[in-house]
């Protein structure tokens, strides 16, 4: 076991604070004292590293989070100029005799041989034994926060929230495979696991395993990579549910896709639950197998919407609950207001108010509200241009930019004209002088006639809300 170099680490650990700092975060201070150790000697044409970060006593891996852990790995990637897979001990554990080492735990707490019963073999040949290098740390932790008690459902998200009960109810049975499909912080992995914690608090006997598919990815890299294939796939195979949360990660992995193929029929003709979520519905996964797409259409597949505005209002007051506050009636207005993208930053808004009052030592009205939201009452620049947004409306529809900017009047230019003023009122800053006169120099009247009538027909209409998601995504990877 080799040490790695201790300035990657010390410059890691300098990115992740320049990020950090920029959010008003700190990173915890024991972090400075840890150390790196690569666990694997890099071999001349491998590009993956596996990296253990040594925690000083007392703190413990559970205190980093995922979104810390992913920060962390980011910076190290650009630190040493290679992909990096981290584990997170603390020096005492690393100093404890390998074969003295009790089991560790499952996802639920439980003893990982008993996650698992007895099965029959499989046709690749006798089944070995739960691999215990595949530990319960390297496993994603399920949010205890996550449950259906402490989801808000509204028409966004209504069919999804009842797909999902129905499967933690009846796994196996109900929907099979589920899949979920939103853009960020819309609730797919609330959802998702709030299903895990009703299936093991009702059937605690079944084998569920919830894993990203960055991790699912990982692991079977590494079980190539150390002649294991038969573990990985027992580990994958034998289960009663498993849930792999963001599947869009497969796409552009042609052996991995290939692996998780024969792993979802194996589940699927066993009558065992398959549980997906995607930023994306299947089809329009990036260089995704059909036989994969076909598959996971199978059986039910469901959008997530934004958030309406009651539902944000209704979603503001149940996270300030969940922090044992009772927010102003006018405050939980303005935030709903100020803040339409997703549940995610809706949560950021109110611990920012919440966290802005502690600081201040005042309490919470509208007058703070503001003060703490200050930036987020004017939409921030995204580095998109109006011509990025016509290119993509204009790949959706049979028109030109010179179409768009004539002054035509036909349903066929019009519709795309009007999307590409809403997405350039959403999507930039300019002002609506500037995107009327890029389409064809239309005044401020014009591109506000837009704007309305496009709202209303992505309150009224799924079909039409679902297209101009799926473009909004295409402007946003470009």
């Amino acid at each position: 076991m080799a040490s790695a170099d201790l300035n990657s680490w010390q410059q890691a650990l300098a990115l992740v604070q320049a990020e950090q700092t920029a959010s008003g975060v700190s990173l915890p201070p024991w972090l400075a004292s840890a150390s790196l150790v690569e666990k694997t000697s890099r071999r001349p044409g491998r590009d993956l590293s596996r990296l253990e970060v040594r925690l000083p006593d007392p703190a413990q891996p559970g205190e980093v989070t995922a979104a810390l852990r992913s920060a962390l790995q980011r910076a190290l990637e650009h630190t040493v100029g290679r992909r990096v897979q981290l584990e997170f001990t603390t020096a005492s554990k690393a100093k404890e005799p390998r074969a003295a080492k009790p089991p560790e735990p499952s996802l639920f707490g439980d003893p990982e041989p008993a996650a698992v019963p007895a099965r029959e073999p499989s046709v690749d040949g006798p089944g070995p034994s739960w691999p215990a290098r595949f530990a319960a740390q390297d496993r994603l932790r399920l949010n205890t926060q996550y449950t259906f008690e402490n989801f808000v459902t509204g028409p966004c998200n209504r069919m999804a929230h009842a797909a999902a009960l129905a499967v933690g109810d009846l796994p196996g049975r109900a929907y099979n495979p589920l899949f979920l499909h939103a853009g960020v912080g819309l609730g797919k992995s609330h959802l998702i696991q709030a299903i895990c914690h009703k299936i093991r608090a009702n059937r605690p006997d079944v084998s569920l395993l919830y894993v990203s598919c960055e991790d699912f990815v990982n692991q079977f890299i590494a079980a190539i990579e150390s002649g294991q294939i038969e573990e990985f796939r027992y580990r994958f195979r034998y289960l009663d549910v498993l849930v792999i949360d963001d599947i869009h990660f497969l796409a552009d992995k042609d052996r991995t896709q290939e692996e998780f193929f024969h792993t979802f029929n194996t589940l699927y003709q066993s009558q065992k639950q398959v549980i997906l979520s995607s930023d994306s519905p299947p089809h329009e996964i990036p260089r995704l197998e059909e036989r994969l797409v076909s598959r996971f259409k199978w059986g039910l597949v469901v959008r997530i919407d934004r958030p309406s505005y009651e539902t944000r209002v209704a979603i503001v007051q149940k996270k300030a609950k969940l922090r044992g506050v009772d927010l102003p009636e006018d405050v939980i207005q303005y935030i709903a207001t100020v803040v339409d993208t997703n549940n995610r930053e809706l949560e950021g808004a109110v611990v920012r108010v919440l966290g802005y009052a502690s600081l201040c030592n005042r309490y919470v009205d509208m007058d703070l509200a503001k003060e703490a939201l200050r930036d987020l009452a004017v939409a921030p620049s995204r580095n998109i241009t109006i011509q990025s947004i016509a290119d993509a409306v204009l790949q959706r529809y049979n028109s030109r930019l010179s179409d768009l900017q004539s002054k035509r009047r036909a349903q066929s230019v019009a519709l795309p004209r009007q999307i590409c003023m809403f997405l350039a009122r959403r999507l930039t800053n300019r002002s609506l002088e500037e995107v009327g006169a890029f389409f064809g120099g239309r005044d401020h009247t014009t591109v506000l006639h837009a704007d309305r009538k496009i709202r209303q027909m992505v309150e009224h209409d799924a079909s039409f809300r679902g297209l101009l998601e799926a473009i909004e995504r295409d402007i946003l990877r470009t």
